[in-house]
C-alpha cells in the first residue's frame, strides 16, 4: 500500500512539474515571424514527466518521478538537385533520483531514471546541446533516387510510404525500429555519421547505408562518435493494388569497443577477459498484407531474421520471428481494431560452450515493442493482444496485454537498446536463474492532437512479475510506470530560392 501511495505522489509531482516546465519552455517555441525565407525552419519541443515504481529493492528508492525536456531546432534548404539540413538538439533531464541504483549486481538500475543518472556522471539534472543532424543530399533525375552524406537519423523498415493506411500503420508501429532506430523515446536519441542512399521507382525501393553510431540516448552529450559501425541493404516492394508489402534485408554490425565487458550469460571473469570484436551479420525479411472482409479489414504480418558471426571469442548464431494478425471494423466511425501476435527470439542455453545463441537486437528503438521499457526483444518470447480505437480524428486510444517469458532460463533478462556510450556496453542483463516465467503487462495510452502543432500524450502500465523477477526482487515483484508529455512541433517549407 505504501509503495502505491508513493507512486501516486510521484504522478502528482510530475504533473506539477509539467506545468512549470511548459511555462518556461513556451518562450522557446514561439513561431517565427511571418515572411519569406530562403530556408525551411522547424521547431520541435517535447516535455515529458515520468513516474516510476520499479520492482522493490530496499533500502534503495524504486518509486520516483522526473521530467525530461527536448528541444530540436532545424534549418534546411533545397537548391535544384541538392538539399541540406542542420539541426541542433538540446536535451535535459530534471530531478533524477540519486538513490535508485542497487549495490546488488542483479538488481542494478531501478528504472530509466537511474539509467539517466548513471549515464551522466551521477548528475541529477544533466543537460547538453549538440549537432543532431547535418547532411548534404543529392537527388538524381527520375523516381526516388538520392545520395546523402553527413550526420542523420536512420530507421530500418520504413523505406517506403504505403498508400494503404493499414500497411502504413503496421510498417511504422510493428516493423520499423526492430533492428535499427533513432531511439526516439530517449531524451538524447541516436544519430549516425556516414552515407545512405535510395534507388526506387513507384512501388519498389532499394536502400543502403554505411555509417557509425553516435553517442546519445541516455547520455545527454550526443556529439562523440562511437567505435560501432553498420552496413544495411534492403529491397522493398508493394503490389499493384498497394495491399501487400514485402522487404528483404541484410545488416552488417561491428562493435570495436574491445575494452568494454560484453553482456551475456558467461561468468564475469570470462567476459572481462574477452576483448574480441563483435561482428554479426543479420539476414531477414518481412511481409505485410491487408485485405477487405465484410464490414472491415483483415491484416497479417510476418517478420523473421537469422544471424551469424562472432561474439568476441565466441561464434554467434541466433534467430527471431514474429507473426501477427488482426481485424479492423473500418465501417464503424471509430474504426476499432483488435490484433494479436507472437514473437520469439533465441536465447543461449549453455554458458560454458564456445557459442553464443542470444538474438542480438543491434541498435533499435526498443520502446516500440516494449512500451514499458523494462525488457527488449533478446531472449524473449511474447504473446500479446491489443485493441486500438479512435473516438475522434484527434484522439487515438490503445491498450495492450502481454504475456512474457524468457526463451532460455539459462540466459539473461535483457534490457536496453544498444551502444550509446564508449564507457558502457549498451545492454544490461539480469540472470534468469533457470526460470522462464517472466511477467505479464497491461497498459493503456491516449494520444490527443490538441491543435495543429500541439499533441498531448498519456501512458500507464502495470507489470505483474513472475518467477524470473521474483527471484531477483523478492520484496515486491510488481512495477508501474506512467508519463504525460506535451509535444509542440512547428515547421514550414518556404519557397525554395532559385539560387
Amino acid at each position: 500500500m505504501f509503495r502505491k501511495y508513493r507512486f501516486a505522489v510521484s504522478v502528482a509531482v510530475s504533473l506539477l512539474s509539467l506545468i512549470s516546465v511548459r511555462t518556461s519552455a513556451r518562450a522557446q517555441t514561439q513561431q517565427p515571424s511571418s515572411g519569406t525565407l530562403p530556408v525551411s525552419i522547424s521547431v520541435y519541443d517535447r516535455t515529458r514527466v515520468n513516474a516510476w515504481q520499479w520492482f522493490a529493492a530496499p533500502p534503495e528508492t524504486e518509486t520516483y518521478g522526473y521530467a525530461e525536456s527536448l528541444v530540436r531546432l532545424g534549418v534546411a534548404r533545397r537548391i535544384h538537385h541538392w538539399d541540406w539540413q542542420l539541426e541542433l538538439s538540446q536535451p535535459a533531464v530534471l530531478g533524477l533520483p540519486d538513490d535508485a541504483v542497487s549495490p546488488v549486481t542483479a538488481q542494478g538500475q531501478l528504472g530509466l531514471g537511474a539509467t539517466y543518472y548513471a549515464s551522466n556522471a551521477s548528475d541529477t539534472d544533466p543537460a547538453a546541446a549538440f549537432l543532431k543532424q547535418g547532411f548534404l543530399r543529392y537527388h538524381f533525375h527520375g523516381g526516388d533516387k538520392n545520395l546523402r552524406i553527413g550526420r542523420f537519423e536512420f530507421i530500418d523498415g520504413q523505406e517506403t510510404h504505403p498508400k494503404d493506411a493499414t500497411l502504413a500503420w503496421l510498417q511504422t508501429n510493428r516493423i520499423a525500429h526492430r533492428l535499427i532506430g533513432n531511439f526516439g523515446f530517449s531524451n538524447a536519441q541516436r544519430s549516425f555519421d556516414g552515407a545512405d542512399g535510395h534507388y526506387g521507382a513507384g512501388r519498389w525501393d532499394i536502400t543502403a547505408i554505411a555509417a557509425r553510431a553516435d553517442q546519445g540516448v541516455f547520455n545527454m552529450n550526443g556529439n562523440p562518435e562511437l567505435n560501432v559501425d553498420l552496413q544495411y541493404l534492403a529491397f522493398t516492394q508493394t503490389t499493384a493494388h498497394q495491399h501487400l508489402l514485402w522487404r528483404a534485408f541484410a545488416v552488417g554490425y561491428h562493435d570495436g569497443r574491445t575494452g568494454l565487458t560484453k553482456t551475456d550469460n558467461r561468468a564475469l571473469a570470462v567476459r572481462a577477459a574477452d576483448h574480441g570484436n563483435i561482428r554479426i551479420g543479420t539476414w531477414g525479411g518481412n511481409l505485410l498484407a491487408s485485405a477487405p472482409a465484410g464490414p472491415g479489414r483483415f491484416d497479417f504480418l510476418f517478420w523473421g531474421a537469422l544471424q551469424n558471426g562472432s561474439w568476441g571469442a565466441l561464434s554467434h548464431s541466433a534467430n527471431a520471428a514474429a507473426v501477427e494478425g488482426g481485424y479492423q471494423l473500418s465501417s464503424v466511425a471509430s474504426a476499432p481494431w483488435l490484433r494479436g501476435g507472437w514473437f520469439r527470439s533465441s536465447g543461449d542455453n549453455n554458458a560454458a560452450d564456445n557459442e553464443h545463441h542470444t538474438f542480438f537486437q543491434i541498435l533499435p528503438t526498443p520502446r516500440i515493442y516494449a512500451r514499458i521499457p523494462f525488457y527488449n526483444l533478446m531472449n524473449s518470447t511474447d504473446e500479446f493482444v491489443q485493441i486500438i480505437d479512435s473516438p475522434s480524428k484527434r484522439l487515438a486510444l490503445r491498450s495492450d496485454l502481454h504475456w512474457l517469458q524468457l526463451t532460455s532460463g539459462n540466459d539473461l533478462w535483457y534490457q536496453g537498446g544498444g551502444a550509446y556510450d564508449n564507457k558502457v556496453f549498451g545492454y544490461t542483463g539480469r540472470p534468469g536463474n533457470g526460470h522462464t516465467s517472466f511477467a505479464s503487462v497491461a497498459d493503456v495510452s491516449a494520444d490527443w492532437q490538441a491543435a495543429k502543432d500541439v499533441a498531448v500524450n498519456f501512458y500507464y502500465a502495470h507489470v505483474s512479475g513472475k518467477s524470473v523477477i521474483g527471484k531477483i526482487y523478492p520484496s515486491d515483484r510488481d512495477a508501474q510506470y506512467g508519463y504525460v508529455e506535451l509535444v509542440y512541433q512547428w515547421g514550414r517549407a518556404q519557397k525554395v530560392s532559385a539560387n
